[in-house]
C-alpha cells in the first residue's frame, strides 16, 4: 500500500510540475533570448538555468516547514493560496496567454551572462506557482520515501526541460504555432484542475473546524 501512495505521489509531483513549469511554453522565449548564441552556449545557458532552478525548488521545499513556522503559516492556507495562483496560471494557459518578461532586447543583451538565471530560471521555471508546488507537496510527503521520490521527481521533469531545450528549433518547427498553442491549452486545463483540488483540501479543514 505504501509503495502504491509513493507511486501516486510521484505522478502527482511530476505532473504538477511539467505543467507547472512547461517548458514547451518557454521554449519561444528560450530560442528569442539566445539568437545570437552559438549552439554550445546555448546549451550552457540551458544548463545552468536547470541546475539553479533544481536548487531553488528543492531548497524552497526542505525549507517550507521553517518557513511556515517562522511567519506562523498554517499549510492549509498556503495550500489555499497554492490553488488560487495554480487557477490564474492555469486560466492564462487556457487562454494561450504567456507573461511577458520585462526588459527590451538592449536590456537582454546587456545581461546575456546572466539569463540563465534571469528570466530562464526564474522565473520562467521557477515562478511562484512553482515554488508554491514545491512547499506544498513536500509537506505531504510523509515518509523518506515520499521525499526522495519528491526530488527525483523533480530532477526528472527538469532534465526534460533541459533536453527540450536541446532540441528547442526542431521542436518549435515540428509543432508550430498552432500545436504550442493547443499544448498550452491542455496543460492549462490540467492546472486549473490541481487548483481546484488544492484549493478544496486546503478549505476543507477549515469548513469542518467552523461547523464543530
Amino acid at each position: 500500500m505504501d509503495q502504491n501512495s509513493v507511486i501516486a505521489y510521484s505522478l502527482l509531483v511530476f505532473t504538477s510540475f511539467f505543467t507547472l513549469i512547461n517548458p514547451i511554453s518557454i521554449l519561444p522565449v528560450y530560442l528569442g533570448l539566445t539568437a545570437e548564441i552559438g549552439n554550445k552556449e546555448k546549451l550552457q545557458i540551458a544548463s545552468r538555468a536547470v541546475f539553479a532552478a533544481l536548487l531553488i525548488l528543492l531548497g524552497f521545499a526542505f525549507s517550507g516547514q521553517f518557513l511556515f513556522k517562522f511567519f506562523g503559516i498554517s499549510v492549509d492556507s498556503f495550500r489555499i493560496v497554492g490553488g488560487a495562483i495554480f487557477f490564474i496560471v492555469g486560466f492564462d494557459m487556457l487562454n494561450a496567454r504567456l507573461s511577458p518578461i520585462k526588459g527590451g532586447k538592449d536590456e537582454i543583451h546587456k545581461a546575456a551572462k546572466d539569463i540563465a538565471i534571469t528570466p530562464l530560471a526564474i522565473p520562467m521555471l521557477c515562478g511562484p506557482g512553482a515554488i508554491t508546488n514545491a512547499i506544498v507537496l513536500m509537506e505531504d510527503a510523509v515518509t523518506i520515501s515520499h521525499k526522495i521520490a519528491f526530488a527525483v521527481s523533480v530532477l526528472v521533469v527538469l532534465l526534460l526541460s533541459y533536453l527540450i531545450f536541446a532540441f528547442s528549433t526542431r521542436i518549435v518547427k515540428y509543432l508550430g504555432e498552432t500545436g504550442i498553442n493547443v499544448m498550452l491549452r491542455i496543460m492549462g486545463l490540467i492546472i486549473m484542475v490541481i487548483a481546484v483540488e488544492f484549493f478544496k483540501a486546503g478549505i476543507t479543514p477549515f469548513i469542518n473546524s467552523f461547523l464543530n
